[in-house]
């Protein structure tokens, strides 16, 4: 699962779950997989992201240092954050792990960097 993916997944389909975002990650087993960098992609996701979602991948991730726990003003002017932003979405892609909702404490595992997010019938 590429750290893109991750900031749009929400709970929100349990039952009696208000927000579910974002939800918790853990990053058991990652790897690697450059891809060419597109200046213009990155800074049309901008507006889609929600920053303090791609801050705590970046925590989760281990990547705090490339990026800032504030969106800078002008971030499509800043090449290099630009890069950096670019690895942590599309490049890191988690293996094995899990998200956990923030407001039911449920658990969805990533399996080969598959999000299981089915609900059981109770939780619908």
């Amino acid at each position: 699962m590429k750290l893109s993916t991750y900031n749009f997944l929400t709970s929100m389909a349990i039952k009696g779950v208000k927000v579910g975002f974002p939800l918790k990650l853990t990053i058991n087993k990652k790897e690697v997989v450059e891809s060419e960098f597109n200046p213009t992609f990155v800074e049309r996701m901008l507006p889609k992201l929600d920053w303090s979602a791609v801050y705590g991948a970046a925590q989760v991730a281990e990547l705090t240092d490339d990026i800032p726990a504030v969106q800078p003003e002008n971030i499509g002017e800043n090449e290099l954050l630009m890069q950096k932003l670019h690895h942590l979405l599309f490049e890191i892609d988690v293996l094995e792990g899990q998200l956990e909702c923030p407001e039911t404490g449920r658990v969805f595992p990533i399996t080969d960097g598959i999000p299981n997010m089915l609900l059981n019938e109770d939780e619908v």
